[in-house]
C-alpha cells in the first residue's frame, strides 16, 4: 500500500478545518463574498487559499516520487515536512499581527517537500534513462 494517501487524508482534514474557520468568520462578520476590507477576513481567506495552492501540488509530486520507487522513510519525511509546513504557515498567517517566524518556517518546510520530491523524481528519472 502507498504511504502518500494517508497523508493526503490528513491534509484533507486540515483543509476542511481551514474551510470551516473561514466560513465561521464569514458568518460572524456577515461577509458573503470577498473580504469587505476586513483584515481578519483577508487573513482567513489567504490561509485557506495558500493551503489550496501548495498542498495538492506537493502531494502530487510526493506521490509520483513514491510511485517511482522512493524510499518509504523519505516519503514519510517529505509528507511530514508538508504537514508541519502547512500547519506552521496557517498558524503564522492567521493573525493580523503575525509572527513571521511561523510563516517563514511554514514556507521553508513546504518548499523542502516540493524541492525534495521534485529533485528525487529527476534523479530517479535520470537513473532509469541511464540504465
Amino acid at each position: 500500500m502507498y504511504i502518500t494517501p494517508f497523508y493526503a487524508a490528513v491534509l484533507a482534514l486540515l483543509y476542511i478545518a481551514l474551510s470551516f474557520r473561514t466560513i465561521r468568520m464569514r458568518r460572524r462578520l456577515r461577509i458573503g463574498i470577498g473580504d469587505a476590507g476586513n483584515k481578519q477576513m483577508l487573513r482567513a481567506m489567504r490561509v485557506h487559499a495558500n493551503f489550496a495552492e501548495y498542498a495538492p501540488f506537493a502531494l502530487l509530486l510526493i506521490f509520483m516520487f513514491e510511485s517511482a520507487g522512493a524510499y518509504g522513510w523519505l516519503v514519510h519525511l517529505l509528507c511530514l515536512c508538508l504537514i508541519a509546513g502547512r500547519l506552521s504557515h496557517a498558524f503564522g498567517v492567521r493573525e493580523v499581527a503575525e509572527d513571521y517566524r511561523y510563516r517563514v518556517l511554514g514556507m521553508a518546510l513546504t518548499f523542502v517537500s516540493l524541492i525534495g520530491s521534485a529533485t528525487g523524481l529527476i534523479i530517479l528519472y535520470g537513473q532509469h534513462v541511464a540504465s
